[in-house]
């Protein structure tokens, strides 16, 4: 199932906010090269442009549909079709930038030195992953996915979990002139279930989803909607909290 940047804009506001977060913790004032990895359909890459009008910015996404948006929204930024696995840089970079983004890729103990070395001196390393595999919306999936009928076809491909804080900071503190690391846990307010439903399926969900029948996925759908229901009570007003945490860092070269 390829990445929809219409899915994933329908919360555009919420999942740009932990964007606009991490960039504002960036201590440097006039970078001249930029590159935002895992840039989807922009909407992170345009705060980047905004903060530095005088940098050269990139934005690097391997999901075409995502890049599409992008280019319509902002011509002037450079796009690069391309995996983050696989991007080598022939010249460093000021700022590497990554919002929710490296979650899907494995072995972080490589990834991210690997990302680290490819700063310039005095260059940032930004990250935002999201850090809620063992939360309610995310657990139910992985519990449904092993349901009959769906047991043997609803697998997601196996890659390692975000660490605690602190495996980044061992990790980091190393090789780093200095370290920033934070989690958030935001409060999503919704109108209901289905708009987590809707929030889920722009990225967690769609792995899953993917190897299903247009049958399969609608009752997919529905067991997880009732699922959800029952972890995330309505409130007063028939609106629905949901939280959701997210792990940052930066580190300086």
């Amino acid at each position: 199932m390829a990445w929809d940047a219409a899915q994933y804009l329908k919360f555009g506001d919420q999942r740009t906010r932990p964007a606009a977060d991490l960039l504002a913790r960036i201590p440097l004032s006039d970078p001249k090269r930029v590159i935002d990895l895992g840039c989807g359909p922009g909407n992170s890459t345009a705060l980047l442009a905004a903060r530095w009008p005088a940098a050269h910015i990139a934005g690097l996404d391997n999901a075409p549909d995502m890049l599409a948006t992008a280019r319509r929204s902002a011509p002037a930024i450079d796009w690069i079709e391309s995996d983050i696995a696989r991007w080598a840089p022939d010249r460093p970079y000021d700022v590497i930038y990554s919002n929710a983004a490296l979650q899907w890729l494995p072995d972080h103990a490589v990834l991210l030195p690997r990302l680290f070395a490819a700063l310039g001196p005095g260059g940032a390393l930004a990250i935002q992953m999201p850090r809620s595999g063992e939360s309610p919306a995310h657990r139910l999936i992985r519990e449904i996915a092993a349901e009959p009928p769906w047991a043997e076809r609803a697998r997601a491909p196996a890659r390692d979990a975000v660490q605690p804080p602190r495996g980044y900071y061992d990790l980091l503190a190393p090789i780093a002139r200095a370290l920033d690391l934070w989690e958030t846990e935001y409060q999503h307010v919704m109108p209901d279930v289905g708009a987590i439903v809707e929030w889920v399926k722009g990225t967690a969900l769609r792995p899953f989803l993917a190897p299903l029948s247009d049958a399969e996925r609608d009752a997919f759908l529905a067991r997880y909607r009732d699922r959800l229901a029952d972890a995330y009570p309505a409130q007063r007003d028939g609106r629905v909290v949901f939280p959701f945490r997210r792990l940052f860092l930066i580190a300086q070269a």
